[in-house]
């Protein structure tokens, strides 16, 4: 399996498919999944003629299990001795759910010419938790109780949070046992430590200036039946926050939007890309 060393010695599992010559574009996955929740887009956009590549997030899927470094951070320079040790330039990066904010850090601060366009999906930024600054955010009990669940329950926990992640609970939706089978592989694949631990990466860090920081072309979508990342809280008010940055929100998706509806999100990805 391909793999680049970091600096504290974890190795970080990446795809890399298509001609290297052509334009790069790189996928981050959210908690607690895996590079293979990408497999839609990945699918799509190598077909494009695009090169592809995702990796997994130290202590996701098949990078190392380390004791340390959850924090988003570590995680960002993971992605920068990644993208440094692959040398990719002009590359588009799209981000879902907690890889949107890594995708937000790692933007901001990326050396020039690395990075083309940015793409935030269903993404935790600017920040999730609800503090005196961010009144109207989620409650930090509701992030205890993840971590509880994580901790001491996680194999039951990870396939009864695919519900409201797929919004497979709304009345009238079309359950597919299958899809929430593959999510809890993903998840159980990784390290509980590391899923734990990163409750407080996704959560409690704000990207807000990260956001401001952003110069490249960026594209904001988000599901507005999102109940795992509130639209109004998070995606709505990022696109304020990127200079020029386009929001696409779609009334009655869910988080999980690039797997029940790949069709619409990769068309859309594609119109933004080729813009």
């Amino acid at each position: 399996m391909p793999t680049i060393t970091t600096k504290d010695g974890t190795e970080i599992f990446y795809k890399d498919w298509g001609n290297e010559d052509a334009q790069p574009i790189v996928f981050h996955h959210g908690w607690p999944l895996s590079s293979d929740d990408w497999d839609a887009q990945m699918m799509f956009f190598q077909e494009q003629g695009y090169r592809v590549i995702a990796h997994d997030r130290r202590g996701h899927g098949h990078s190392t299990q380390s004791a340390t470094g959850h924090d988003m951070d570590t995680y960002v320079a993971d992605v920068v001795a990644l993208t440094d040790a692959l040398d990719l330039r002009n590359a588009i990066h799209i981000g879902h759910s907690t890889g949107g904010g890594e995708v937000a850090r790692y933007v901001a601060g990326a050396k020039h010419g690395r990075v083309a366009k940015a793409v935030l999906v269903s993404a935790v930024a600017p920040i999730m938790v609800k503090t005196d600054s961010n009144p109207d955010g989620v409650p930090m009990d509701v992030f205890n109780y993840v971590r509880e669940q994580t901790a001491t329950n996680r194999a039951q926990f990870f396939y009864d949070f695919t519900l409201p992640f797929f919004g497979y609970n709304r009345d009238g939706a079309e359950v597919k046992e299958a899809v929430r089978n593959n999510w809890w592989r993903q998840g159980m694949m990784g390290s509980v430590l590391a899923h734990y631990k990163g409750i407080a990466a996704f959560s409690e860090t704000d990207f807000t200036e990260d956001l401001k920081r952003i110069t490249v072309p960026t594209l904001v979508m988000h599901g507005e039946d999102d109940q795992v990342v509130p639209f109004a809280t998070t995606g709505k008010i990022s696109a304020t926050l990127v200079p020029g940055a386009q929001l696409k929100s779609y009334p009655g998706l869910p988080h999980g939007m690039p797997t029940t509806h790949a069709a619409q999100i990769n068309a859309d990805l594609l119109a933004f890309i080729k813009a």
